[in-house]
């Protein structure tokens, strides 16, 4: 299993080197995943304890299923150029393999990510078949003539769409070499310097201080290294739910100690791990889609990404600073080295992480720039003895690398089936034409009802399953109701994060709260109003032109004005949200605050005076109530 890993993480790195058959590269890419997949433990199965019959059945059951792929993905291989030129015409070994291997694709998303999207596959599939069917019910409006098992396996897994299209390629082209990356840098102790280097720098202050010491400012410190950690943790990890984890085990005793309740400390967790999905220079596997959909290169997608991940982290900051103030939460004293210290000794870890930006700023493809990263912090780990990538230790990371793709790996695969299925009867068109229809034409609404869409579609499914779905079904309405296509996706994009952190099923607050031991519950809750400020930021670069600059596609002059008034915008939610300005804040100031916030994010000169105006309002009630 192990040197499985790592020969699929060394075929990723090859690719870069080398050319090989697209068709070639991805089914043997997904091939050798299922295989992992299937002779690693499912999640829902039991350790392989108790009686000798049961845990052979385990084993025997994992063994047929690793030769089923074998035999249904290598069939293609075995065949060549010629199955491909059979699609319109599969023969019975053909379809054979191909449901066979739907079916795969499916029990392995099933493993990996649990029921939800395999059934709703299924159910996508149902769709396609039935589609005369849905006529004679009174479903005209999405119903079309029909597909049979010939056309879903000829289109679906004969091609270079379905199965094998764009969200798998990207995976197996970019996002597993980011894996890697992030599992070299992990193995190099990059992870823990990060959560260290954000220890120092926030404590820098209390350094200078008696260790008694606890006024306002020290007093929020641990919730700021925690924003600080995360984003820096994201950089590596690009997973929610990883950052999540890898910050709680070393964040949370030190929230504890500051006197942060268990469940607000594991949304402040939650919602900075968040934050990894949106943070450059790896951002979530769906970015990498953006640019593969859009015809643009990675590089531009960071760009555009950059101003609303600081948005992000703003809001985040201002939330946790009104939670610590409410909570009278307390400085602590934390056994961290000093800065300047840290930096001398360990600074290189961030090295490589300009690597990637520079080469990609010079023209490098976003593949070779994490490359040449990769090399550099091989070589740099070496430094230091105790951060040497060694053989061992490099080959643990090749291994975690192909292990840290497998869940990514089998949900592209599964939405490459839906995408093949709303591609083939036309459905996208249908449910964007549904939601410009509702919505009026009118671009605000039509935003409000993408939102609406994106939201519930990421209750059920993963972040980047959501995202892929709703580009093909969401991204043209809001194209038809005047969006520039770029900006689009973006929304989507963002909205599809957000199912990270939204009841009922947000998995990176369930891992916080794990962590903590707090109510699962109020965990979710908590996060979604940390972060909630933020996410309205997509409808700055929605509703209007002007609102373009924040994703720096608008002039200077438009740049800098979106950016302040939504900078305000998110510093009026918080403080509306949060409860807490100059000292704790009353209804009627919480009231103006929020809903000034709300109108700065709509890039209108009008709504951006009314939205000061309500701000000073709620600032000079809050003063008066001070005074007094």
């Amino acid at each position: 299993m192990r040197f499985l890993a790592i020969g699929l993480s060394l075929f990723a790195l090859c690719w870069v080197l080398f050319v090989i058959d697209p068709h070639t590269y991805r089914t043997t890419f997904l091939l050798v995943s299922l295989v992992l997949i299937f002779l690693g433990r499912a999640p829902d199965e039991a350790p392989a304890t108790g009686t000798e019959a049961k845990a052979s059945y385990h084993k025997s059951w994992r063994y047929a299923l690793a030769l089923l792929a074998v035999a249904a993905f290598g069939w293609p291989l075995a065949q060549g150029e010629p199955f491909l030129y059979r699609a319109a015409t599969p023969t019975a070994i053909d379809l054979a393999a191909g449901a066979i291997a739907i079916a795969l694709v499916l029990e392995a998303t099933r493993r990996t990510v649990g029921w939800v999207l395999p059934v709703t596959a299924l159910a996508f599939l149902a769709y396609a078949i039935a589609g005369p069917a849905l006529d004679r019910v009174g479903l005209s409006l999405v119903a079309h003539r029909g597909y049979g098992l010939d056309r879903l396996v000829g289109s679906l897994y004969m091609t270079l769409d379905g199965i094998f299209g764009v969200p798998l390629d990207v995976t197996a082209t970019y996002i597993i070499l980011f894996t890697i990356y992030g599992a070299l840098l992990e193995k190099s102790g990059a992870g823990q310097f990060f959560i260290d280097w954000s220890l120092a720098a926030t404590t820098a202050r209390t350094r200078l201080k008696p260790r008694t010491t606890n006024d306002a400012a020290t007093s929020a410190a641990p919730g700021r290294t925690v924003t600080l950690a995360g984003f820096l943790l994201g950089t590596v990890s690009g997973s929610g739910v990883a950052t999540t984890v890898m910050l709680g085990s070393v964040a949370w005793p030190i929230l504890r100690r500051a006197g942060y309740a268990a469940e607000t400390a594991g949304a402040m967790l939650s919602a900075a791990g968040i934050g990894a999905l949106l943070s450059p220079p790896t951002l979530g596997a769906a970015a990498f889609l953006i640019a593969e959909l859009l015809g643009i290169t990675y590089l531009q997608v960071l760009i555009m990404a950059t101003l609303p991940t600081l948005l992000y982290y703003l809001s985040v900051l201002l939330m946790i600073e009104a939670a610590s103030r409410r909570e009278g939460t307390r400085a602590v004293a934390i056994d961290a080295p000093p800065l300047g210290q840290l930096t001398r000794r360990y600074g290189y870890h961030f090295s490589s992480l300009i690597v990637v930006a520079a080469l990609m700023a010079v023209g490098l493809t976003a593949f070779r720039a994490v490359f040449w990263a990769m090399i550099a912090a091989v070589a740099l780990s070496f430094l230091r003895r105790e951060t040497a990538l060694t053989p061992p230790r490099l080959a643990g990371a090749l291994a975690d690398g192909a292990y840290g793709v497998l869940p990514i790996a089998a949900t592209t695969a599964t939405a490459g089936i839906i995408v093949g299925v709303v591609t083939l009867t036309g459905l996208g068109l249908k449910v964007a034409g549904v939601i410009v229809a509702l919505a009026g034409g009118t671009r605000v609404l039509t935003a409000v009802y993408a939102a609406l869409a994106v939201w519930l579609l990421g209750l059920a499914v993963p972040v980047t399953a959501s995202y892929i779905i709703a580009a093909v079904m969401v991204a043209p309405a809001l194209v038809q109701a005047g969006v520039p296509d770029f900006a689009a996706h973006m929304f989507i994009f963002y909205y599809a994060v957000l199912s990270e952190v939204s009841p009922p099923t947000a998995l990176s607050p369930m891992a916080a709260a794990a962590i903590t031991g707090g109510n699962a519950f109020r965990t979710m809750m908590l996060t979604w109003k940390y972060t909630l400020p933020a996410f309205l930021v997509p409808f700055v670069f929605t509703l209007s032109a002007d609102g373009l600059g924040l994703l720096l596609r608008a002039p200077l002059g438009a740049v800098a004005w979106t950016t302040a008034t939504a900078a305000v915008g998110v510093a009026g939610l918080a403080a509306g949200l949060g409860g807490w300005f100059r000292g704790p804040a009353r209804l009627p100031e919480r009231v103006l605050w929020t809903a000034g916030g709300v109108l700065l994010f709509f890039a209108i000169p009008t709504a951006d005076l009314a939205g000061v105006l309500l701000l000073v309002g709620g600032l000079a009630i809050h003063a008066g109530k001070r005074a007094k």
